[in-house]
């Protein structure tokens, strides 16, 4: 079996490459829904070549890192002993909801290959930060571990989420000047 240091160092080598994809994913989405409400013909020829980015950034980086993390998170999980202590606990309930979030995007991903764009580009800038606040919640629990409690955490989360959102309205509001 591989060292230990060898598996955490590709864990984080596919958890650095799933993320890319989770953070830029949404940003084609909003690509695309805004290219939907232009004018033809660049409507069709901006949808046409965001679908194509969006194929090839879901089905060869994002799709292939998220299952190549979860292999070597599993194999880190078998050998560090870390699934008795409450961060662990915690930080794969954040895993868990990375996943669903993960899922939501295919969703996204499938509506808008066969063009249908239920959403916004607002509201996909506000789907876009989910993974910031699910990177947040990781990192900090790796890194800290026991020292963090889960209150302090969860404020911490919070404060992110609030600037997070103050950003978007500030963008936002930005845009239309």
């Amino acid at each position: 079996m591989l060292d230990y240091n060898y598996i955490k160092a590709l864990h984080i080598i596919f958890v650095v490459n799933w993320f890319a994809g989770l953070f830029y994913m949404p940003r084609l989405f909003i690509y695309t829904a805004e290219a939907n409400d232009k004018m033809e013909p660049e409507k069709s020829i901006l949808i046409a070549q965001f679908k194509i980015m969006q194929r090839k950034l879901w089905y060869i980086i994002t799709w292939p890192a998220a299952i190549i993390t979860l292999i070597f998170g599993v194999l880190l999980l078998l050998q560090s002993g870390f699934l008795s202590q409450t961060w662990m606990h915690i930080k794969l309930a954040f895993v868990l909801g990375l996943y669903v979030y993960h899922f939501s995007l295919h969703r996204i991903f499938s509506q808008q290959q066969n063009n249908i764009f239920k959403y916004t580009s607002t509201q996909l800038r506000i789907w876009n930060e989910v993974a910031t606040i699910f990177l947040f919640a990781i990192v900090f629990l790796v890194v800290v571990k026991t020292n963090l409690s889960f209150l302090t955490g969860l404020i911490g989360l919070f404060i992110l989420v609030i600037l997070l959102m103050l950003g978007i309205k500030l963008y936002k509001l930005l845009r239309k000047e």
